[in-house]
């Protein structure tokens, strides 16, 4: 059977209709008005568009070295904001000529990676989770409501060993678990996951990822319960460094196309980039459908009931059983993440952590779009205008942050996804703008988008999961689990 793409669409549920709705209003043309007109001097912090912020920061943890103690993007303002430790007024003066607003902070990003290397050894406990929060300096720890007792005793513990100045210690009212669905459903061993990114294998063959604890669950997929196998688990990692699986198409002649299905909007994906805290993001999934909101953490740890991921996205983007797998993109075409898993649903909201786009296809050789990776660009005198980040003085010297050429080159993001098996949520992503070569600066990328959904009946392969039909993904009583 040959697949052009898999486009069966599952109906939002009620539950994600209204999310659905705000979500794919924000993915309408009118969002991607170029700023190239705005004015912008250099004594002020440069206006700067989500997609470029990433690589930005990047260039500018660099500059700063030691000093550099994470960052985040201010959507309103439209600026990338940097923490920086220490008295070293220089830096802060070159940081500052770089286009960036320069906050100083207390805790350098050694000592907050130290203080998560504590929790891990400490307080690994199911239905926990931590990543840095660089908008209050701290590493945030979760814990969702399986954990109680003695095992909250335990964490709240190590949370104060750790200072009130360095950690801070909250509760979520549902449970951490993975969620299985996603932009296109696909079915694999009585279980329903999502479909994320269509990609190019490391051999030229295609293919899609999807989330791990999907791919662990079973070793063929279709896109319709019940159907013929359409494709072949290759690689899949889950617990441990990231949930993610590639699984290539048995049709040699399939075009797979590189979309995300948004609601009826077929969304581009250009490429693949990192995601930054504060960013809009958009997640798909089979069963919630579109949904909408900001990335909150980076290299977030979660304790599920398999085991302890790391390296993962953390968001408020609400997502539910079914969604595992799932796309999480920009509105300008950027693939950003798989969805894992997480708390709560679509109707009280919730934490959703994401598997990184880039790792994964990093580590299963895989290429999207052109295979190249997304970078920054702007506006004519952003990051890689003429006089960049920072003109002569500024970060990349008289080429500014990333030369002539602007910051980013031409290439294109990578990823693809799916969602856990069982549970039912959808991923939904939002667009971040690419870079194209240019001795002005970069130029925004395209809108982002897609056709893939996640599928979807049958248990999650968390625990809590009843096997079944689509209304069975995932358990609410579980304890935490990838979606």
């Amino acid at each position: 059977m040959s697949h052009k793409r898999i486009s069966k669409r599952k109906a939002v549920l009620a539950a994600g209709g209204v999310a659905a709705l705000g979500a794919a209003a924000l993915l309408l043309p009118h969002a991607n008005a170029s700023q190239d007109g705005a004015a912008q001097t250099q004594a002020a912090p440069r206006a700067l568009k989500a997609a470029d912020a990433s690589d930005f920061a990047g260039r500018l943890a660099g500059l700063l070295g030691d000093a550099f103690a994470g960052s985040y993007y201010d959507a309103g303002r439209q600026q990338l904001v940097v923490n920086v430790v220490g008295d070293d007024n220089q830096l802060v003066v070159q940081a500052k000529k770089a286009g960036a607003a320069v906050r100083q902070v207390d805790n350098s990003t050694a000592e907050l990676r130290a203080a998560a290397r504590t929790l891990k050894s400490e307080a690994t406990i199911p239905g926990t989770a931590w990543a840095v929060d660089p908008r209050t300096n701290k590493v945030v720890v979760t814990a969702d409501s399986t954990v109680t007792g003695a095992a909250w005793d335990t964490l709240e513990s190590a949370v104060r060993s750790l200072g009130q100045e360095k950690a801070t210690l909250r509760k979520s009212s549902g449970t951490f678990r993975t969620f299985a669905s996603g932009g296109d459903a696909i079915f694999g061993g009585g279980a329903r996951c999502s479909l994320g990114f269509n990609v190019t294998a490391g051999d030229g063959t295609a293919a899609f990822l999807t989330a791990g604890h999907c791919g662990v669950a079973a070793a063929e997929w279709s896109d319709a319960q019940g159907g013929a196998p359409i494709g072949t688990v290759d690689q899949a990692v889950f617990p441990g460094e990231g949930d993610f699986a590639l699984v290539k198409y048995d049709d040699p002649a399939i075009q797979a196309l590189s979309e995300v299905n948004a609601e009826g909007q077929a969304v581009p994906i250009l490429q693949a980039a990192e995601a930054t805290v504060g960013q809009e993001v958009f997640r798909m999934g089979s069963t919630t459908g579109l949904a909408d909101g900001t990335v909150t953490g980076l290299d977030a740890t979660v304790n599920y009931p398999e085991g302890t991921v790391t390296g993962l996205i953390q968001t408020n983007v609400c997502a539910e059983p079914g969604d595992s797998g799932g796309s999480m993109f920009t509105q300008d075409g950027l693939a950003l993440g798989l969805t894992s898993g997480g708390s709560g649903d679509c109707t009280a909201g919730g934490e959703t952590f994401f598997q990184p786009v880039t790792t994964a296809l990093e580590a299963v050789g895989a290429t999207l779009g052109e295979g190249g990776a997304a970078g920054a660009g702007g506006a004519d005198e952003g990051a890689g205008g003429d006089q960049g980040a920072g003109g002569e003085e500024g970060v990349g010297g008289d080429e500014g942050v990333g030369g002539d050429e602007g910051v980013g080159g031409d290439a294109q993001d990578a990823g693809n996804g799916g969602h856990d098996a069982g549970n039912e949520q959808q991923g939904a992503g939002s667009g971040q703008e690419g870079a194209a070569p240019g001795q002005e600066g970069a130029a925004p990328g395209q809108q982002a988008g897609g056709d893939h959904q996640g599928t979807g009946d049958g248990q999650d392969t968390g625990a809590g999961e009843q096997p079944g039909g689509e209304d069975d993904g995932a358990g609410e009583s579980g304890p935490t689990q990838p979606h």
